[in-house]
């Protein structure tokens, strides 16, 4: 996540509490009790029901992901108190599947008077040491001359903690920080998020950092015992957008949330800026150290950042990233409840060695009342066929293939009763990038790849106020769509334009995977 708007949601937080008594006075004290807040978050038609998220309150970037003794383990950044960003500790959650997901206590809280006293930030797992380790962004308040997040007064640091669980239940920190500073005599306009890889008998770690005027970065360390490490120089380097903003986020000055990783024979890095979640396919260097990019391209074009990956029991590169809340700050408080984790993606690379992502298979078990469309020869047909097509619950997936060339077609999501219906979401077929056909979703515009038949695939997932979009597995859009109906709240799926541009559409359900909402 931006830190700067961390920081300020962090602020409009205090702000709003410091009235919310008297609001909350005036609903009855309706969250004051944890079985009213239960009850209310279980009838939400807003919150997601096969997405992973925690019981209740604020949720942010994953952290350490890891297949341990046969179970997926994600830890989030979580605020245990409340609907806002205040506070950052690291949630855990266990999954035998990838899908169904059991709570677990909080894995880190900040200590006080301590290197992470203003929070547990952003990190990851730290692989081929003898007991499960974290490498994680510790967090206390300085005097501005010493402070790492620009203009803020906080200083980060990298820390490691480690679990003998086997659940990895409780985990013990060092007492002190493993990476205490930025390089000597290097100007950074922050300093966090590590990543970390092993070759050979070393271990590598890479913060996400940035220099002012100049771009963000990636900055290597290394070390043999996994406790003392070396500044090597960046592993990689991006550029200055020429802009002044205070949030070196936003002018290109600093990456944050980055990884990297191998991926068939190339290398893959990730990273936070500018308001968006890049993705580069290159070669790295394991005797310079550095990684040289060739191709770019976004991971999601909409709410979904902070990226973070693992190597799963199938020898899948798998990532998650956080997908952020859209409505007014007030809104969310009163919800009681704001993020959520995104679907698992599986990684793979294109011929063309462009990024492509998939839900991975195992999701298709959860899916029941599928209605399938298959070229439907005129309009009548058509609006036949999909007059079953509906999801019910608000939690469905949909797979349409069309031909991409033409371009008087797309498809609709409508939520309501026959008599008043709401267009929920909407994708049209848009004009060509040159010689690439595309699709418009909101205001963006995604080029598509269709295969030799000119055939692209649309492929969603909707989930309470989430919905996933995935085209031809090379480009993804994560939105936020809040509009509500009275019951029921079926949503019903239209193919727009001719009927001979589709060639095939799937509807289906999507099972909750737990009986509440993930509410316990």
């Amino acid at each position: 996540m931006d830190r700067r708007n961390f920081l300020l949601a962090s602020a409009a937080c205090a702000l709003y509490r410091g009235s919310a008594e008297t609001m909350q006075e005036q609903q009855n004290n309706s969250l004051l009790s944890e079985k009213s807040l239960r009850d209310k978050l279980m009838r939400d038609p807003l919150r997601p029901q096969f997405h992973l998220l925690p019981a209740a309150n604020w949720m942010n970037d994953p952290n350490g992901p890891m297949y341990w003794d046969g179970e997926y383990h994600l830890f989030y950044q979580y605020n245990p108190d409340g609907a806002c960003c205040a506070q950052m500790h690291w949630g855990h959650a266990i999954s035998p599947d990838l899908i169904h997901w059991k709570h677990m206590p909080i894995a880190l809280s900040p200590t006080e008077n301590s290197y992470d006293s203003y929070g547990c930030f952003t990190g990851s797992a730290l692989p081929g040491t003898e007991v499960a380790s974290v490498i994680y962004t510790g967090v206390s308040k300085v005097p501005r001359a010493q402070e790492t997040i620009r203009a803020e007064g906080l200083r980060e640091v990298q820390c490691i903690a480690t679990s003998t669980d086997a659940d990895l239940r409780t985990w013990r920190k060092l007492d002190q920080p493993v990476i205490e500073a930025p390089p000597q005599g290097v100007k950074v306009v922050g300093f966090r998020d590590p990543f970390s890889w092993k070759d050979g008998d070393t271990w590598y770690v890479g913060v996400g950092s940035g220099f002012p005027q100049v771009g963000g970065a990636v900055l290597l360390y290394r070390s043999s015992d996994a406790r003392h490490w070396e500044y090597v120089h960046p592993l990689a380097q991006g550029s200055w957008n020429g802009k002044s903003f205070t949030n070196p986020v936003g002018s290109g000055e600093m990456w944050e949330c980055p990884d990297f990783f191998p991926l068939g024979d190339k290398h893959i890095l990730l990273y936070n800026t500018q308001g968006a979640n890049y993705w580069e396919v290159g070669t790295y260097d394991n005797r310079e150290l550095r990684f040289h990019s060739e191709r770019k391209g976004f991971l999601d074009h909409g709410v979904c950042f902070a990226a973070k990956s693992m190597m799963d029991g199938q020898n899948r590169r798998i990532i998650w990233g956080c997908i952020l809340e859209t409505r007014p700050h007030e809104v969310t408080l009163a919800a009681g409840w704001a993020g959520a984790m995104s679907l698992p993606r599986q990684l793979t690379l294109s011929p063309d060695n462009e990024l492509r992502m998939e839900v991975p298979p195992e999701f298709a078990s959860l899916r029941t009342n599928t209605v399938v469309v298959n070229a439907p020869r005129d309009s009548k047909e058509l609006e036949y066929a999909q007059s079953r097509a509906v999801i019910h619950n608000r939690a469905g997936e949909i797979v349409c293939t069309f031909k991409a060339a033409k371009l008087d077609c797309g498809l609709e999501l409508l939520i309501g009763s026959s008599l008043d219906r709401t267009t929920l979401f909407k994708v049209q077929n848009g004009v060509s990038i040159g010689e690439t056909p595309s699709i418009i979703v909101g205001d963006r515009t995604l080029a598509l790849s269709p295969d030799q038949s000119g055939y692209s695939i649309l492929h969603l997932w909707i989930d309470g106020s989430i919905i996933e979009l995935f085209a031809d597995a090379k480009q993804v859009i994560t939105m936020r769509c809040y509009a509500t109906a009275e019951e029921p709240s079926d949503i019903h799926v239209r193919w727009t334009g001719r009927a001979d541009s589709l060639i095939s559409l799937m509807v289906s359900d999507i099972t909750p995977i737990s009986n509440d909402r993930l509410t316990t």
